[in-house]
């Protein structure tokens, strides 16, 4: 066990000065730390990675946030509440703006009725051949008295794991380029494949387990049930809206703030209505705005018990 470093100091200290909630996505995006090692063996060295935000990508940034014209029109007049296609959308932009992408979104068919697959990004990788990237933002939670695999790791709303998630890419997914049907219908061959995963994952509070396959520094929070909230810190809180849980907040905006007896009461009025956990974000005043210095899902009391019948064994 070990604590966590704030990654959301680093990420205002760096990225403080955008403002626009779609550019602090993207940015985030770009400079988060991936969520697998692509050193790990598990992954037999099919990671894709960014690398380093370059000084040139910085300044481009920049100019997005101030004249946001060319990734509003990318986004479209009402964006996507789906946040996997919101994030998907967001590297789409980035990928055509510096000049890779080839395709996004594009499906392979064996015939008019049998869809063999779908490549998340083909990207050009030299003359010759394509780059084929499967592209995923997750949020997982991990279940209590886990042994630490993948499996453990659960989506807040149950559906699946980091593992089912992992499995589901390497063993199929990143297979596409080979298919016959793919290969007849590219016009270069994917010589290169590998996954690009960003995301957070939340640990019960107090809790850090290392875990192979994942970044050692990866985004990371806590969770606790809603009958824990006293165990928090009595401070300022905001609840996440979906398209908001990528970048750390930050808001000029503190109509979203209440106290943590607040959250409470909302959270209790919330749950009696659906048991979807919520993402919250603790926030600290900085230079007239609200920024987030932690963020935790809160989830139903029942929460641990549906947990645990809902992970298979790994």
């Amino acid at each position: 066990m070990h604590p966590a470093p704030s990654y959301q100091a680093a990420f205002h200290a760096r990225w403080r000065h955008l403002t626009r909630p779609p550019v602090r996505a993207l940015a985030w995006l770009l400079d988060s730390p991936d969520l697998l090692d692509g050193a790990a063996p598990a992954w037999a060295g099919r990671v894709a990675t960014l690398g380093q935000v370059t000084d040139d990508v910085a300044t481009w940034l920049a100019q997005l946030d101030a004249d946001p014209s060319a990734l509003n029109a990318a986004l479209g007049e009402k964006p996507s509440t789906r946040l996997g296609l919101y994030a998907e959308k967001l590297m789409a932009f980035y990928f055509a703006q510096q000049g890779r992408l080839v395709a996004h979104g594009l499906q392979i068919r064996a015939n008019r009725n049998d869809t063999v697959g779908e490549f998340d990004f083909l990207l050009e990788n030299g003359p010759d051949a394509l780059e084929h990237i499967e592209f995923a933002t997750k949020f997982y939670l991990q279940g209590e008295g886990g042994a630490g695999g993948l499996d453990t790791l659960v989506g807040p709303n149950l559906a699946d794991t980091l593992g089912l998630k992992m499995r589901k890419i390497f063993e199929r997914q990143l297979a596409l380029g080979q298919h016959p049907a793919a290969q007849a219908q590219l016009p270069r061959p994917v010589n290169k494949a590998g996954a690009l995963v960003k995301g957070w994952l939340f640990y019960p509070a107090g809790h850090w387990p290392a875990m192979q396959g994942i970044t050692q520094g990866h985004c990371r929070g806590f969770w606790c049930a809603l009958s824990e909230l006293d165990n928090l810190p009595d401070d300022t809180y905001v609840i996440l809206p979906k398209l908001e849980w990528l970048a750390p907040l930050r808001t000029a905006s503190p109509t979203w703030a209440m106290t943590r007896a607040q959250l409470a009461a909302e959270l209790t009025d919330r749950f009696a209505i659906s048991n979807t956990p919520a993402l919250i974000a603790r926030v600290r005043p900085h230079d007239n705005a609200l920024e987030e210095a932690d963020r935790g899902f809160i989830v139903p009391n029942d929460w641990r018990t549906r947990a645990q019948t809902a992970t298979p064994n790994p």
